[in-house]
């Protein structure tokens, strides 16, 4: 019962903490991509407000706004480094994405049009050396034929302020400016790379981005946030079927502990089992008795184990700081990585699968007990009692 309960109890709690590192990786994601975009195959999205007044009429659709997006290099003093360069509409972009809460000492409201101003990525400004009020020189893959010349497209920007999300992707390599500004740099005139869309159900985006490509007529192209992001989701994905596997595996363990556990009981109830044979006990009510020797050692180990990781699950948040005050140890160190805490996020879909793999597996470790003793010869018994 205790192999059980322990096997059922890592489970759940395994789970439920990759869940909480999987939602608290997919919201800071989230906080910098979209749940969606919609932009052309062109990259040019030339009439945005009449695009986004007939998205509007979209129930799903919580929130739009326009970007403007482009590969740059930043330089200041000697130092080099690549990025994306973000247009936004300040007044828009907090409707579709988490960044203005990241902002440190400030917000989009200081990206003014004409002002050339630049919320960088706090990792790009410690690579750049850039700190707020320095002027940085953007560099544009855009030319300029002149005179002398190819010459690249320049622009000095000053950093206004910093942001840290905590995902090292984009603290490292995005960099926000004003969506006039942005669109200068790139030449698009009144255009816009395209339209980010926030919708109400982000496990639906791919659903809802398929019924938007059928229903927008012309040369548009819709993702949504699983296409951008797949192969880490479904590195995850494989990381969390994996873990249950070689998990599940401990229950089997307990399992087959039941196995040799009954095993030695039919063994040393022989005799008995042959006095009930004589006394007209049949073989299926025999095998019986042990099949439910089996499942009750099943339904109570899965019980506690239930009980058990369920508890911890909904209080790991609490037990793991609890544990490193204590042994004054840091398990995740904030200057390491960037989620310091444990989260945890249960399921019940995962409890109610763990109780069915567990209830499973403890029937089957009857079996093969039951039916040796279902099979029991009274006169070899009884031969020496």
């Amino acid at each position: 019962m205790l192999g059980i309960a322990l096997g059922v109890t890592a489970l759940i709690t395994v789970l439920s903490v990759m869940n909480g590192f999987e939602k608290e990786l997919r919201d800071r994601i989230l906080g910098m991509a979209s749940h969606a975009t919609v932009t052309t195959f062109a990259g040019r999205l030339p009439d945005w407000e009449g695009l986004s007044e007939t998205l509007a009429n979209n129930d799903r659709i919580v929130a739009m706004a326009p970007y403007v997006r482009g590969e740059t290099m930043l330089s200041m003093g000697k130092q080099v480094s690549g990025a994306l360069l973000r247009g936004v509409l300040p007044g828009r972009e907090g409707d579709v994405s988490d960044v203005v809460s990241h902002i440190n000492g400030g917000d989009l409201g200081l990206l003014e049009p004409g002002k050339y101003g630049i919320i960088l990525g706090s990792e790009l400004a410690i690579a750049l050396g850039a700190g707020i009020g320095d002027s940085i020189t953007v560099v544009s893959p855009q030319v300029t034929i002149g005179p002398t010349g190819i010459l690249p497209r320049l622009r000095r920007f000053t950093v206004m302020a910093v942001f840290e999300v905590g995902m090292y992707e984009y603290d490292r390599g995005v960099a926000l400016v004003h969506i006039e500004d942005a669109a200068k740099l790139f030449r698009l005139d009144d255009n816009v790379t395209g339209l980010r869309l926030k919708l109400d159900d982000i496990f639906a985006a791919p659903q809802i981005a398929r019924t938007l490509s059928y229903q927008l007529t012309g040369d548009y192209r819709v993702e949504d946030w699983t296409r951008q992001h797949a192969n880490f989701f479904r590195a995850v994905k494989t990381e969390k079927r994996v873990m249950f596997i070689i998990l599940t595996l401990i229950v089997a363990v307990a399992a087959f502990n039941i196995v040799s556990t009954l095993v030695m009981v039919v063994n040393d109830k022989r005799s008995d089992i042959a006095i009930l044979r004589t006394l007209g006990a049949s073989p299926g009510s025999i095998m019986t008795i042990f099949i439910i020797q089996g499942v009750v050692i099943g339904v109570l180990g899965t019980a506690l184990g239930v009980a058990g990781g369920v508890g911890l699950a909904l209080n790991v948040e609490t037990i793991v700081p609890a544990i490193e005050s204590l042994f004054n140890v840091e398990f995740l160190a904030a200057d390491v990585y960037y989620i310091s805490d444990v989260p945890s996020e249960m399921h019940w879909n995962d409890v109610w699968t763990m109780v069915l793999v567990s209830m499973g597996l403890s029937l089957l470790a009857t079996l093969y007990p039951a039916w040796r003793a279902a099979h029991t010869l009274p006169a070899e018994a009884l031969r020496y009692e």
